[in-house]
Parts: C-alpha cells; sequence; structure tokens
C-alpha cells in the first residue's frame, strides 16, 4: 500500500526573526504570513523483508540501508530513531521548487515526514501535533537554528497570524473579506534569484544577535508591522488594501536587510529594484536571506509590464494554500 502525504511550502510577510525563542521567551513574537501553492510530496510503502536492505530513500540522493543508523539523511534518520520506526521502508521525496531557497522547505520537510510516520503506524494527530514535533525535531534533535513560524505554516496551511510567547501559540487566521483576497491572491510573484543557501548557516550571527538583545529595536519594528498589516489586509477597500501592503513589505525589508549582513548581497539588491522598476509596489527575500526566491507584490493592473521587465529572470505566480499537510491516499 502506497501512502503520499502532501505539505505546503510558506511566504513569511512580517515578524520574520521574532519566532525565535530566543527572542519570544524573553517577551512575544508575532508572525504574519501563507502556506502557499508549491508543495513538497513524500511516498512511501513498506518492503519486503526478503530484500538485501531494509530502507530505500529517495530524494536528491539514493540510499539503500540496512538500518535506520546508516541513514544519512539527518532528519529521516533522527525521525526513525524518535518515534522507532522499524519496518522495511521505500521513501521517495518530491518538490515543486528547489531546496533551500527561503520558503521554509526543510520544515515543511519535517512536517510531512512526521505525518506520514504518524499515518503509518495508525496514531492520531492533529495539526499542532505536527507543528510543534517538527519543531523538536529541527531544533533539540537536529540542532537548527531555525524559527517556529515553518512548521506551523506547513502544518495548517492558509494565511495566518501565529502569536508567540513562552508556553503558547495562538493561531488566528486573517479575516480578509473575499474581494481583498482576491486582489491579493492575483498580486502575488516568485522569482528565483538562482542562489541556493542553508539557512541555519546564514541565522548563526542573527540568533546570537537576537539572544544578546542586540538587535531587540529593529525586532520590535517588524513585530509592529505584523499589528499594522493585519489591520491593513483586513480592511474593505481593495486598492488601498494592496497599496498599503506593498508598501509595508518594503518597508519590512529595508529594516530586515539591517538584522544581519548575510541577508542581502549587491546582486540580490539589484534583483529587487529590477523587480520594483518593472511594476513591483513592495516585495521581500524570502526566508533567511542570501539567495532563494524574492517575493514580489504586482498589482493585476501592472502583470503585463512586470512580466514583461522581468523576462530574464525566473517568475511564477503563487496563492494560497488552504489544507496545510495532508495524506493524499493510501
Amino acid at each position: 500500500m502506497l501512502y503520499t502525504v502532501r505539505t505546503p511550502l510558506r511566504v513569511s510577510f512580517f515578524g520574520g526573526g521574532t519566532d525565535y525563542p530566543e527572542y519570544f521567551r524573553r517577551g512575544r513574537g508575532a508572525v504574519l504570513g501563507m502556506a502557499v501553492n508549491k508543495y513538497i510530496y513524500i511516498s512511501a510503502f513498506r518492503l519486503l523483508s526478503c530484500l538485501e536492505y531494509r530502507y530505500r530513500l529517495s530524494y536528491s540522493r539514493l540510499e539503500q540501508v540496512g538500518s535506520a543508523d546508516e541513514i544519512q539523511h539527518p532528519a529521516v534518520r533522527e525521525a526513525f530513531r524518535l518515534y522507532g520506526v522499524t519496518d522495511p521502508l521505500d521513501v521517495s521525496v518530491m518538490a515543486d521548487l528547489p531546496a533551500n531557497s527561503g520558503l521554509g522547505s526543510s520544515s515543511s520537510f519535517s512536517v510531512g515526514l512526521l505525518n506520514l510516520i504518524s499515518h503509518m503506524a495508525g496514531a492520531s494527530v492533529t495539526k499542532l501535533d505536527l507543528a510543534q514535533r517538527a519543531i523538536h525535531l529541527e531544533r533539540e534533535v537536529l540542532g537548527e537554528n531555525v524559527g517556529v513560524q515553518d512548521q506551523l505554516h506547513a502544518a495548517f496551511g492558509g494565511f495566518n497570524r501565529f502569536d508567540l510567547t513562552d508556553n503558547r501559540v495562538r493561531i488566528s487566521p486573517l479575516q480578509m473579506t473575499g474581494p481583498c483576497q482576491d486582489r491579493l491572491m492575483q498580486s502575488l510573484f516568485l522569482v528565483y534569484t538562482g542562489v541556493k543557501r542553508h539557512a541555519s548557516k546564514i541565522l548563526d550571527e542573527q540568533v546570537t544577535a537576537t539572544a544578546s538583545g542586540s538587535l531587540d529595536r529593529d525586532l520590535s519594528h517588524l513585530l509592529g508591522l505584523v499589528d499594522d498589516a493585519t489591520a491593513v489586509l483586513e480592511g474593505r477597500d481593495p486598492v488601498t488594501m494592496l497599496n498599503d501592503f506593498g508598501a509595508m513589505l518594503h518597508e519590512g525589508w529595508l529594516t530586515k536587510r539591517r538584522l544581519s549582513a548575510r541577508i542581502s548581497s549587491p546582486e540580490i539588491d539589484a534583483l529587487y529594484e529590477q523587480a520594483r522598476g518593472s511594476g513591483a509596489i513592495g516585495g521581500k527575500l524570502c526566508g533567511a536571506g542570501a539567495g532563494g526566491f524574492l517575493l514580489a507584490v504586482v498589482p493585476p493592473e501592472r502583470r503585463g509590464e512586470f512580466l514583461d521587465g522581468m523576462a530574464d529572470r525566473q517568475v511564477m505566480p503563487i496563492t494560497m494554500d488552504t489544507q496545510g499537510s495532508v495524506v493524499l491516499r493510501q
């Protein structure tokens, strides 16, 4: 029997950096973002015990090993250990977009893998369970310098605000009108920078600075933008909403660049200016920075102008995923 789990990637709009325990355990954090219609798929089926290997993994490489301890993929190896996976398995991973591109793919993978393990074991888990288990796997077991919003977006799907304190997460779906939501969803584009990077390495400097409190002024500003953006997005006039939203994204990007010298580069700055010169009213680099995808907000009436101006780049429209991590079939 084949089991397949589909888990969305995400774009973070506001509050990134305040979702690190190093910050919100000293006060509060909040993030505003959206799961998108680009996915990671993980499929698995149980193997016959007569094969010469116990686990076969197919992702960017192929592994055939005799025990979980021999698995080279860190997240798979540690998840199998943590949740006592002993059945012989063939596991395949596919994705709509490249890994390490600022869209939370590592956390989407972790959420999807844990969803798959739980489903194959017949265990009942909630979306919050999946997110919390993925946070534990990444931060505590693997020792990755990651925040906690990516796992939440991947598990829950939708367009959400997450308010964070030391001991709880409050999940608030955005209350948008149909016309406002439609205009926003018609206006979101990803532009590929062509640069892949590993978020945990980039964030070493930022996490250290966050823990020391030296970034509190900028992070406090990013936190305030979550409140402001919530009010803007839940407004009534679609044109005003989008214009204000784009301007706030631009403001947030200028602030985010100050968090670490590694976040941007002359090439990324030039790409951002090219996008703005082609009709984007705001945007930001997705994820930790230094590469991956640039998010651009382009009013629908300027879509043709934008695509013409960015013809030398890989550009794709995105919209919202509403389901989060789901089992497709069994």
